[in-house]
C-alpha cells in the first residue's frame, strides 16, 4: 500500500465556508450565532467534492489511502472563544467522518481539536475522545500556536499540554503538529507560519525532556520538518551547546513527512533523516496546487520525488510508503488488518 499521511478537506462544499462566515460574523454576539443544524451538506455534495478532486488525484498518482483531516487553515483557533472553536471543531470532524464512512477503503480520519488561545488544553479532551471513540479518528492535529502567529502558548514541553498527551498515549494515537491561519501580517500562512511552526516545535523538543515522561508519544512534523533536516548540523550543534542529547535520539518519537515540493528537497530529507522516521505525504490540493513548469508535473505530486530519490533502498522506500505509517498509526493498522488489507 501507499499511505499518504497528510491530507485535508480543502475542497469541502461551499456551504461549510458560508456557515463559518456566519459564525465568525456573530463572534461576540452568541445569540446571533448560526445553528449547526442549519448546515445542510448531502452525501452527494460530499461525493462531488471528493471524487473529482482528492480521489481522482490519488488514483492518478498511485496512492491507496489518505489520512484525512479538516482543512488546517480553516481551524483558525484564534477566532472567537472556546465555544466557537468547540462548535466549529465538531462540525468539521463530523464532516470528515462522513467522508471516511463514504470511502472507508480510501480515507482514514484525522481530527481537529477545539483549541483556543489562553484556554487550558485539557478542554479539548471531550472532542478528542469523541473523535477517537465515536468517529474512528486515528490521529489528531495539534496546533502549537492557537493564537494564529502571535505565539502566546507555552512550548509543547510545558506540563499544560500533558492532559492531551496522556489521552494520546491512552488511545495510542499520534498527533500531527500543525498550525492554522496566521493573523500576523509578518507571517504568510503557508509560506512562513507553517514552516516556522514545524521548525519551532522541533526545537522545543530538543530543549525539553518530553519523551522521558511519555516514551511512547509520537509526533508527525509535516512539510518535511520545516527547516530541520536542512539545518541538521545547526540543531546538533545547538543540542551540544545546551547540554541536550543528539537530536537523532528524538527520531523514535518524531517523524517527518514528505510534503517537500522539489526533488533536491526530498533527496536531502531522505539522506539526512533515517528512513524509519520518514512518512509519505503530499498534502495534495493544499498550499501549492500549480504545475511546476520545469517538470510539467504538479509540485505536490510527491510520489515522483520519493520514487526517484537515490537515498532509499527498495526496502526503505516501502517503509516510507506504508510500513512506517502502520507503525506510527496503530489504529489504522488495526483497521486495515480487520479488513484483510
Amino acid at each position: 500500500m501507499i499511505i499518504d499521511c497528510h491530507g485535508h478537506f480543502t475542497t469541502a462544499p461551499p456551504q461549510l465556508a458560508q456557515w463559518r462566515d456566519r459564525q465568525v460574523a456573530a463572534v461576540g454576539s452568541p445569540a446571533d450565532a448560526p445553528d449547526p443544524d442549519d448546515l445542510i451538506i448531502s452525501d452527494d455534495d460530499l461525493r462531488q467534492a471528493i471524487e473529482g478532486n482528492q480521489l481522482r488525484l490519488m488514483d492518478e498518482r498511485g496512492s491507496d489511502l489518505t489520512i484525512f483531516s479538516p482543512r488546517a487553515s480553516f481551524m483558525a483557533h484564534h477566532i472567537g472563544d472556546f465555544q466557537v472553536s468547540s462548535t466549529w471543531a465538531r462540525i468539521c470532524n463530523d464532516l470528515v467522518h462522513r467522508v471516511n464512512t463514504l470511502y472507508p477503503h480510501r480515507f482514514a480520519m484525522g481530527a481537529m481539536l477545539p483549541q483556543s488561545p489562553g484556554v487550558d488544553p485539557a478542554t479539548c479532551l471531550p472532542e478528542l475522545r469523541r473523535a477517537v471513540e465515536e468517529l474512528g479518528a486515528v490521529t489528531v492535529n495539534l496546533n502549537p500556536d492557537p493564537s494564529g502567529g502571535r505565539w502566546t502558548a507555552p512550548p509543547l514541553t510545558d506540563r499544560s499540554w500533558y492532559p492531551i498527551y496522556e489521552a494520546m498515549v491512552e488511545y495510542d494515537i499520534p498527533a500531527m503538529i500543525h498550525v492554522s491561519t496566521s493573523c500576523n501580517p509578518a507571517f504568510h500562512t503557508t509560506g512562513a507560519h507553517y514552516l516556522n511552526a514545524d521548525t519551532t516545535a522541533f526545537m522545543q523538543l530538543v530543549q525539553g525532556d518530553l519523551f522521558a515522561d511519555f516514551p511512547t508519544l509520537r509526533f508527525v512534523i509535516p512539510h518535511g520538518g520545516g527547516a530541520v533536516p536542512y539545518h541538521w548540523g545547526r540543531f546538533r550543534g545547538l543540542a551540544m551547546a545546551l547540554g541536550r542529547p543528539d537530536p537523532e535520539t528524538l527520531l523514535d518519537n518524531v517523524f517527518f513527512d514528505t510534503c517537500v515540493y522539489h526533488q533536491p528537497g526530498i533527496d536531502l530529507l531522505t539522506r539526512v533523516i533515517p528512513s524509519r522516521s520518514v512518512l509519505f505525504a503530499s498534502e495534495m490540493i493544499g498550499a501549492v496546487r500549480d504545475v511546476d513548469p520545469r517538470t510539467g508535473h504538479h509540485f505536490d505530486d510527491t510520489k515522483r520525488y520519493v520514487d526517484a530519490t537515490p537515498h532509499l533502498s527498495d526496502e526503505e522506500r516501502a517503509a516510507v510508503y506504508s510500513g512506517n505509517a502502520l507503525r506510527v498509526y496503530p489504529r489504522l493498522a488495526a483497521r486495515l488488518a480487520a479488513a484483510g488489507r
